[in-house]
Parts: C-alpha cells; structure tokens; sequence
C-alpha cells in the first residue's frame, strides 16, 4: 500500500462514520439542493475547463465537493456507492481586485450542479440536477450530451475522477479505472 493510500485512508477514518443523509426530493421528485455541501469534501478545481475543441464564454473557476460519507467509501473501494452527491459549483474568474496584480481568483457563484448516484430511481444509475439558487431542480434529460460524454469518458463510474488528482491514485490502485478512460489515455 503507497503512503498516499495509507494517509488517506488515516483522513477517511477521521470523517464522520454517520449514515449518508438520503438526497432529498420535493411531492414533484425536484432534487433539493445540498445546502452543506461546502462542509464536505473538496475535491479539485478546474480553471477554464471546457471538452469542446472550441471554448464557450469566459474563464470560469469549477469547484468539485462530494458528501464525506461516498468519499470515504471510494477510498475504501475506488468506486461511489449509492447516494453519491458530487457538487460541481462554478464561480466567475477574476483578475482585478484589492490588491491583486496577475493571475486569477474566485468570484460569485454562477452555476451549481449536483451529479447523484442512485441506481434504484435512475436509468443508468446517475443523474444531473442543474441549479441556480436553492429551488428544487427536475433533472436534467437523459438525452443531454453531459450524460453519454460521463459514459463515454469518465475515469470511474462515469465520473471524471482523472481531474481529481487526490483519487485518481486510488482508482488506479484499484484498479476501477474504466476501459473508456483507458482508451482515452492510450490515444
């Protein structure tokens, strides 16, 4: 076992052993935003990220979290469990401000989306909620891109754990990186 599996599975075991809080839905089946979420567990940020040949708006910053409870889970075993909750929350990239000369930092929330797990309600096992406050949100169609691009390319369990570079190790230690991925990294 490499030190990094042993150090973070020493961090896992410090995090809270309490049951995973079932994502919550409103009479209509709307997914109720994760208010917490900034408590759980960061996971990576992205600078101006886009997986299209030509970039779309301006740089933004993408802020990854998942609940304790799956991230322990996926240390333990390198895939999520049911109940997975990944938020990807998007902030504005800013460049003037105070005293900053160059470079960017975080500005306003512009976007948040939650990526859940639960493969008893889902056809394929995940589904994306899109939100832009705290009102619950429908999701997303399983016709939209973001769905066959997870499949088609996410490193573990069609999520984009090759831009997580504190779990990347363990899905390769695992060995639950998927053949999608493989494939993509052979090119």
């Amino acid at each position: 076992m490499s030190r990094f599996t042993i150090a973070a599975l020493a961090l896992a075991a410090s995090l809270p052993s309490a049951v995973l809080a079932a994502p919550a839905y409103d009479a209509d089946g709307r997914l109720r935003f994760p208010n917490d979420y900034r408590t759980w567990i960061y996971l990576s940020t992205g600078l101006g990220m886009s997986y299209n040949a030509v970039a779309m708006g301006g740089e933004v910053f993408d802020n990854v979290f998942v609940d304790p409870v799956s991230y322990k889970a996926f240390l333990e075993t390198g895939t999520w469990p049911d109940g997975t909750e990944l938020v990807l929350e998007v902030r504005e990239a800013q460049q003037k401000g105070s005293i900053n000369k160059s470079g960017h930092f975080q500005g306003a929330a512009v976007h948040r989306e939650v990526h859940l797990k639960d493969s008893t309600r889902f056809k394929g096992g995940w589904a994306f909620f899109p939100f832009s406050d705290e009102t619950p949100a429908k999701m997303i169609a399983t016709t939209a891109d973001c769905y066959s691009c997870h499949q088609a390319h996410g490193a573990v369990d069609t999520t984009f754990v090759q831009f997580y570079p504190t779990l990347l190790p363990i899905a390769q230690e695992k060995k639950t990186l998927s053949a999608s991925y493989l494939a993509d990294e052979a090119k």
